[in-house]
């Protein structure tokens, strides 16, 4: 398969600190609780340090979540010295407990070698075991690995099902992926309409590559029926967000 758009970095997406505890979860781990008062400064002044010494005391009586989170203090020196090594051993610890995000960001931690070797086929085992608790970026990057053969043997087949699983909970690189495959026929059945379902999913989300797919389908009425000021209206998105491809299709139209 002739390699998509998109590739796998060895990036860490931001940590979105979930701040808000249910009552249930405050009766259960007093301990996480203060962690996440101190970390938002909630009721309490905000102190990265105390919030990283609650997370630790919950960590160690192997609380999932409070691992996880300590692993991302370590990772960006949130309250403790920045420590790539301590923040894979925190997430370790929680991936083994089957925390999802921790068993992505354990594996992100073996493609970029950050803490751990750098070891692909280790990523694809944790990134497999988070994909399939339904983790979209998981499942997405499982279909790069496929794609790409990286820490597993090349599979196609494998990598469009991985792609069309993110696909389907809305990440718009996996459903630009999706369009292109059927808009080319590539593992699956050439279906020119199908493939502008996928890109207009991820152009409604604001995706320039897709807005720019979705103006050709209009200006080529492949899949759609053939309307230019279709095609201009998609391709006047893309080129707002400084996607220079697009600016040039619409400006050829218009000469």
């Amino acid at each position: 398969m002739v390699p998509f758009l998109f590739t796998l970095t060895p990036t860490f997406p931001k940590k979105e600190w979930n701040n808000r505890i249910d009552l249930e979860s405050r009766k259960k781990s007093r301990l996480l609780c203060s962690s996440h008062c101190y970390h938002g400064g909630d009721g309490v002044e905000q102190d990265d340090v105390k919030a990283a010494e609650w997370w630790r005391k919950a960590a160690e009586q192997g609380h999932a979540e409070a691992q996880y989170d300590l692993g991302h203090c370590y990772h960006g020196g949130d309250g403790v010295e920045q420590d790539d090594v301590k923040a894979a051993e925190w997430w370790r610890k929680a991936a083994e407990q089957g925390h999802a995000e921790a068993q992505f960001y354990f594996a992100v931690s073996y493609v970029g070698g950050r803490g751990v070797g750098q070891d692909h086929a280790e990523a694809v085992k944790w990134y497999r075991k988070a994909a399939e608790q339904g983790h979209v970026q998981a499942q997405y990057n499982l279909g790069v690995c496929y794609e790409n053969g990286d820490g597993v043997e090349q599979d196609d087949a494998e990598a469009v099902k991985w792609y069309r699983k993110a696909a389907e909970q809305g990440h718009a690189g996996a459903q630009i992926i999706n369009g292109s495959c059927y808009s080319l026929g590539r593992v699956v059945e050439q279906d020119k309409s199908e493939a502008v379902k996928w890109f207009r999913k991820a152009a409604e989300q604001g995706n320039a590559v897709a807005q720019c797919k979705l103006g050709q389908c209009y200006h080529n009425g492949e899949g759609v029926e053939q309307d230019d000021a279709e095609a201009v209206k998609w391709w006047r998105k893309a080129a707002d967000q400084g996607f220079e491809q697009a600016k040039d299709y619409w400006k050829k139209l218009e000469n």
